[in-house]
């Protein structure tokens, strides 16, 4: 964290000091024994160099400004992102206080992957404080440029590692299992992350994911959660199950409305060895919704404890 200079001896600076410091900077609530806030968002095309094909992507600088205000409200210690084109631009969110994993998906070896103009990255922004690894990304289908996993484990908790995955699945297969394309996609890459939440269980993994699954996984009987948690010795927890769907974004009909969804499409799933609250959806304000270029998903966060 960095210093601050006192010109002065009295107490009273001394303590606006201390406050200033304390407003600017989060602080680590786990290294009190308190919990750890962790948070997904879809911020919409994030991106410092707009395209003209998506219209959300062009963002001013008191747009910037509006989603670094809101995030500020939250203060997670760890960010799932997605749909992020560049470190710049989710520092322009997140501040300077975190460090980014960007999606290996980005790097200059995956060239292939990568689309000449804008891009939708995953990956996260964790409080520069905590202790991570940054592991190796996989995609979720094979020839897909837009899906892959971001992978990192969290080491600064009571010691104990926390394998953690930020995803953006594919859309159009939000319910019922049809036999369109979008299903079978999805299908592909929930089998995916079995496999991987197969071996984190054969290793004894804690984990988290985190991220825009594009499917109601809360719905009875969910096909795609069938899917996830097959064949698991101890099902996981989905900690966004009963989270109500409060989120309002800007109508694409009439940009002076809003629309609410019915139900979740985010989500954070948890190891059953974890103890975390329920998750939350973050409503963002109408007021900043309507006059500014927010983003078309709320934020979700949990407690972990």
């Amino acid at each position: 964290m960095a210093r601050t200079m006192i010109r002065t001896n009295s107490y009273k600076h001394l303590v606006t000091t201390l406050l200033v410091g304390i407003s600017l900077f989060p602080t680590l609530c786990i290294a009190q024994g308190k919990s750890l806030t962790l948070m997904t968002w879809n911020l919409e095309w994030l991106t410092t160099t707009p395209s003209s094909k998506f219209p959300s992507s062009n963002r001013g600088a008191e747009d910037f400004r509006a989603l670094q205000n809101y995030f500020n409200e939250i203060r997670p210690e760890v960010l799932a992102f997605q749909e992020v084109d560049s470190i710049e631009a989710i520092e322009r969110v997140v501040g300077k206080h975190y460090h980014i994993y960007l999606s290996d998906r980005s790097a200059v070896h995956n060239r292939q992957h990568q689309f000449s103009d804008i891009n939708q990255y995953t990956g996260f922004a964790i409080h520069y404080e905590l202790t991570v690894i940054d592991t190796p990304d996989f995609p979720l289908t094979i020839g897909d440029k837009l899906r892959f996993a971001s992978s990192v484990i969290l080491e600064a908790v009571n010691g104990a590692p926390i394998h953690l995955l930020s995803v953006h699945l594919k859309a159009g297969c939000s319910g019922k299992l049809t036999k369109h394309r979008s299903c079978k996609k999805l299908r592909q890459e929930g089998q995916v992350i079995h496999s991987w939440l197969k071996e984190r269980e054969r290793s004894n993994d804690s984990f988290i994911i985190l991220g825009d699954f594009n499917h109601n996984l809360s719905y009875h009987e969910d096909w795609l959660w069938r899917d996830l948690v097959s064949h698991l010795n101890s099902v996981p927890r989905l900690a966004s199950k009963s989270t109500p769907a409060i989120c309002k974004v800007r109508s694409k009909r009439s940009s002076t409305r809003t629309h609410q969804f019915r139900s979740l499409i985010d989500h954070i799933i948890v190891s059953p060895d974890l103890q975390t609250g329920a998750a939350v959806q973050h409503a963002m304000p109408i007021s900043q919704v309507l006059n500014y270029q927010m983003s078309d998903h709320c934020p979700l966060s949990v407690e972990l404890y």
